[in-house]
Order: C-alpha cells, then structure tokens, then sequence
C-alpha cells in the first residue's frame, strides 16, 4: 500500500493489543482527526460529558494536527497524553478514534490512513475536526461552545 511506512509490521494493529505496539506503530496509528484535542466540559452532577467545538491553542484547526506535538505538556501541561492502560478510562474518546477500536478489537474505519494509504481521507469524509473549530484563545465561555449532541452519542466504539 502507498504511503505505509516501511519499518511497521504489516497491519500491526490486528491481533495485538494496545500494549503491544512499538512506540512508532502507536504513533503510526493516530488516525489525525483531532476530537482528542477539543475542549470537554462535565455535568459535576451527572457526569455526563459533553464536547465543543473549541480546540486546544496548539491544534492546527485547518489540518486538525498538534502544532508542536513534541513540546505539547510543556506548553499545555493538561494535555491528555493517550497511554494504552488510558485509552479505555476516557469516555470522552469518539468511537472512531483507532486507539479505542483496537483497544475493543475492532477494525480499523475503512477511511483510516492505515486501511487507505490515505492520511487526507479522514478530513475528506468528514471524521475529522479539520475546518470547523475555534481557537481556545479565540472564545470566552465554553458552554456557549456546547455541540447539539452530546459525547456519549460519539464514543461507543460500535460508531
């Protein structure tokens, strides 16, 4: 397939756990949608969780990639590093999101760059935050930034 890096195992996300992946196969199957790297806000009361459309400083909001992924906790010191032991605890994760699907056994969505050859075609069929986010320096009040529905609706991992 075009556009596979050559020093992953082939399809390296089947069969394996999270905690199996070398660090480039974890790195490798980062889907880019960017929904990680919105701002959530939690019911104190009900816990239910529920998502904006604003992004973190860093986030590229054209491309939907971390500006400076490398230095990211230096500058933004609660951002959530995706760990394999993690990635089941966070209910906020959209059932798209790869490192959620393989955590459940499931495959990967076709449009995946690692199905596809593709890394564009996640922002081609809409599954990415690419084009309609704010800047978290752009906007006030997260609750004014509340989407229609609300995060339990995105993170099954059947979506």
């Amino acid at each position: 397939m075009s556009g596979y890096p050559k020093n992953l195992r082939p399809r390296f996300w089947e069969g394996r756990t999270l905690a199996q992946l070398n660090p480039e196969e974890w790195e490798a199957l980062c889907d880019g949608c960017g929904k990680c790297c919105l701002h959530k806000l939690e019911d104190e009361v009900t816990g239910q969780v529920f998502r904006t459309n604003v992004a973190c400083k860093l986030l590229d909001r054209a491309t939907a990639r971390c500006s400076d992924y490398k230095h990211r906790k230096a500058q933004v010191p609660d951002c959530v590093q995706l760990k394999p032991g993690l990635v089941g605890k966070l209910n906020w994760l959209p059932g798209t999101c790869a490192y959620v699907r393989v955590d459940a056994g499931l495959p990967l969505p076709e449009w995946h760059w690692l199905e596809c050859g593709d890394r564009d075609r996640v922002h081609a069929v809409g599954a990415s935050v690419a084009g309609w986010t704010v800047s978290e320096t752009d906007v006030g009040d997260l609750e004014d930034h509340i989407l229609d529905e609300d995060l339990a609706h995105v993170c099954s991992p059947g979506d």
